[in-house]
């Protein structure tokens, strides 16, 4: 175990020149990926993107201060429908939408933090199902949000069209380069949030909250911040969301989506920045791109649309899809319950110590 000598040492963002080094290599991989890859490719990496900033927020309210949420698809939501109508219906600026939006979520997600001050475990995964289910029906049955039939994301304007000034990201390559970014800031953000005196707060509640209260930690306001700071999060994803999508319904954002995060940060490794990070990448990649064209695999593909059409009540490969991530998350559970981020610390245990 790497030990801390002081409260410096602890809070460093890079804690070796090794993980700088390879940072910046990692972080030049990421900014020359569009030059040798297809607009596809560029759409998924924009998911997975979209997908690591909600699961980074996420892991801050379950792997950090202990909160369960399966309503975490309405503040998505909430993100992605006030970040159009902002700017749709009032004509302001992007980045001012999206911080908005994501204030919006943010203020949904303190007001739903409220019932976690009584509601522990199954009661609180109830109340936060709960809420995730009525912003879908909600959005769904009102005119004002477009009801059943979506809404369209305008043209991605970074512009400010009260001063005329234009500047439309039309490529899946700038999409690419401003998803990016902001994920940068956000996955730095949260590294740096965890090292304040709110993260130690949340890990000590995550522990135990009555000895957090013992000591003195106000239990009703990092509560509640864990749950808005998530909220926020969700928020600034679900405005990217939009724009990477282009279209998107109610139903968009349905339970199925929620428990997909869940999916994402215990593969990933709860209380992990980076766990969060593969997680993300990890299931966004098998969602849209590995399973979705499993039927195409040589020998077995024929067998799993016949087994399909035969054994299943709505035919097609999406059935595959949610069985293949069942057996992936009950496989990390068996084999490694702290998750990828917890097989990556045991291989790094392993070489430090190797050949003793």
């Amino acid at each position: 175990m790497d030990m801390k000598r002081s409260y410096y040492e602890d809070i460093e963002l890079f804690k070796s020149g090794v993980i700088l080094f390879w940072t910046i290599v990692f972080l030049f991989v990421l900014f020359t990926f569009p030059l040798f890859m297809s607009d596809y490719a560029l759409y998924l990496l924009n998911l997975i993107m979209v997908y690591v900033i909600v699961s980074v927020g996420l892991n801050i309210l379950v792997g950090s201060t202990g909160q369960i949420s399966l309503g975490h698809a309405g503040f998505f939501a909430i993100g992605a429908y006030a970040t159009v109508l902002l700017i749709t219906n009032l004509q302001i600026p992007f980045f001012v939408a999206i911080i908005a939006a994501a204030f919006i979520a943010a203020f949904f997600g303190f007001i739903l933090g409220l019932p976690a001050l009584r509601l522990e475990g199954p009661y609180l995964t109830i109340a936060t199902l709960a809420f995730g289910l009525a912003i879908m029906h909600v959005i769904g049955h009102t005119e004002f949000f477009g009801g059943r039939q979506g809404l369209m994301a305008p043209p991605l304007d970074l512009g400010i069209p009260q001063l005329g000034w234009s500047f439309v990201l039309s490529s899946e390559t700038s999409k690419y380069y401003l998803v990016l970014i902001i994920t940068i800031l956000m996955v730095l953000f949260a590294i740096n949030i965890l090292k304040t005196k709110a993260g130690r707060a949340f890990v000590a509640i995550r522990d135990s909250d009555i000895a957090a209260e013992v000591i003195g930690i106000n239990l009703t306001m990092y509560k509640t911040l864990s749950f808005a700071v998530s909220a926020f999060y969700a928020g600034i994803g679900g405005g990217l969301f939009a724009f990477v999508l282009g279209f998107f319904d109610p139903f968009t954002f349905n339970l199925i989506l929620s428990i997909i995060f869940i999916v994402m940060i215990v593969v990933g490794g709860l209380g992990s920045v980076m766990g969060s990070i593969t997680g993300a990448a990890l299931i966004t990649y098998l969602m849209y791109d590995l399973f979705k064209n499993v039927n195409e695999a040589p020998y077995v593909g024929p067998l799993f649309v016949a087994f399909s059409e035969r054994w299943m009540t709505i035919t097609g490969m999406d059935n595959f899809n949610y069985i293949a991530l069942g057996l992936v998350m009950i496989g990390i559970m068996l084999f490694e319950p702290l998750g990828m981020f917890g097989a990556w610390i045991r291989i790094k245990k392993y070489w430090k110590t190797w050949p003793f």
